[in-house]
């Protein structure tokens, strides 16, 4: 293999690699020591790939109606643990 050859085949394992490691970093988004409780209503139920999403309305203390989304893991992770589409009911 020549060192030119050699050169492009570690920079393509390189960019491929490196954004491997890094993805999916709870801590890098979240503050596992500040969790929130949120009482609403689903309003959407997303079962695809990469990650499954469902949506709630939340009402403040005010009245007034947000809605969050909540992102989940990927579907196959889901149905490893008993989940299916059906099991949030919009």
């Amino acid at each position: 293999m020549s060192a030119s050859s050699f050169g492009w085949l570690a920079l393509s394992l390189i960019t491929t690699i490196a954004p491997a490691s890094a993805h999916h970093s709870f801590a890098a988004e979240f503050d596992d020591k500040k969790p929130i409780t949120l009482k609403g209503i689903v309003t959407k139920f997303d079962w695809s790939n990469p990650h499954v999403y469902f949506y709630v309305d939340v009402a403040d203390s005010k009245g007034a109606i947000t809605n969050w989304a909540l992102e989940l893991a990927s579907t196959i992770e889901l149905r490893r643990n008993g989940w299916t589409p059906d099991t949030l009911k919009v």
